[in-house]
């Protein structure tokens, strides 16, 4: 994301792009909505955006699609900072070399495989199940997580203060989750709008391409690719929830991005 772009976006749009498509998922399965099926591409009366190619309202799949849509993906990010955050401060903190080599040596023969090659096979094998889809979207992101955690981390686990901590007898969790969990988070801000965007796009991808979620799901990749042979008959069964997902994905960036650019202003400050 340029410099540009980010000083010719207000921090209002920015947040709305990303609090809409929020807002949809978290309480559109909450509205109520027009249930009776309709004809294949209608557009009139009782439906807003019309319906999609099986008569269904477009506007109701929209409220209930985001929650399978964003769910999946931040819930796959929130697994592999998790893992791939516990991994790298341990192999930063440890002082025992085979231990790191053993943490970071396997990760590093996942690092070349394909994301969406793993992903689609997993999503194949466990058809239509949103829980191994998100495990497998998690396990890919893992190894960046951990190199890159275990990389911000380094200096502050080696440093003056850590030995300090250590022999005031303070616990583990206390130095590398209190202190040293401080030293990462300027590269996670910095990685975190990246990694969501890919999350979204990965497993948009495997709905998209029909080896995820049930062809007949509401979720807003398989509406995209359900919906796209009548694009010019009824446009909003495609373009609405193609909205939603590209809203999200730039507005994420774009704030990310004035959130790491902050973070570096505030550095040279106090430098």
């Amino acid at each position: 994301m340029t410099a540009g772009l980010r000083a010719r976006t207000p921090l209002a749009v920015s947040a709305a792009l990303v609090a809409i498509p929020l807002l949809v998922a978290v309480f559109g399965p909450l509205v109520p909505r027009n249930a009776a099926p309709g004809m294949p591409y209608e557009r009139g009366p009782g439906y807003p955006l019309g319906t999609d190619g099986l008569g269904r309202d477009v506007l109701g799949l929209l409220l209930d699609g985001g929650r399978t849509a964003l769910g999946m993906a931040l819930g796959a990010v929130v697994i592999a900072y998790l893992v791939g955050g516990l991994i790298g401060l341990t192999a930063a903190s440890t002082r025992h070399r085979w231990l790191d080599e053993a943490l970071i040596r396997p990760l590093d023969v996942l690092l070349p495989l394909p994301s969406l090659l793993v992903i689609s096979v997993v999503a194949v094998g466990w058809r239509a199940s949103w829980f191994a889809i998100t495990l497998a979207v998690a396990m890919v992101n893992v190894p960046t997580v951990a190199r890159l955690v275990r990389a911000a981390a380094l200096d502050a686990a080696s440093g003056p203060v850590v030995e300090a901590l250590r022999m005031q007898r303070e616990s583990w969790a206390a130095i590398h989750l209190g202190y040293v969990g401080r030293a990462v988070l300027g590269p996670v801000a910095a990685d975190i709008g990246t990694r969501i965007t890919l999350a979204v796009f990965l497993v948009a991808s495997v709905n998209f391409l029909g080896l995820g979620l049930s062809p007949t799901a509401p979720d807003w990749a398989v509406s995209v690719s359900r919906n796209r042979e009548g694009l010019l008959l009824q446009p909003w069964a495609v373009v609405a929830p193609a909205v939603m997902l590209v809203a999200f994905t730039l507005g994420f960036n774009l704030l990310a991005d004035r959130l790491v650019h902050r973070t570096r202003r505030l550095v040279e400050v106090a430098g």
